[in-house]
């Protein structure tokens, strides 16, 4: 794995891409504008719950990072689709 400020910083800009095309759905507003809303919830909900469960079995902050960004790539390409 390269280095973890690196992977931190990929993250950052990744979820600022999936934070404004998002804006834009919810913007747009309609069933879609809901169906976003409902998903980045309970997205949010989930991540944050398997974030603390790897930490406090003993896994890295590394882990976490590179997890979320398992979950963001797909939300990017959903999203510009």
């Amino acid at each position: 794995m390269f280095n973890p400020f690196l992977a931190s910083l990929l993250l950052a800009i990744e979820a600022q891409r999936v934070i404004e095309l998002r804006l834009v759905r919810l913007a747009w507003g309609g069933q879609e504008g809901w169906a976003e809303m409902n998903s980045m919830v309970f997205e949010k909900i989930a991540a944050a719950t398997e974030a603390a469960a790897t930490l406090l079995t003993g896994g890295t902050h590394e882990a976490v990072v590179a997890r979320y960004r398992e979950d963001v790539a797909p939300d990017t390409e959903r999203l510009t689709a």
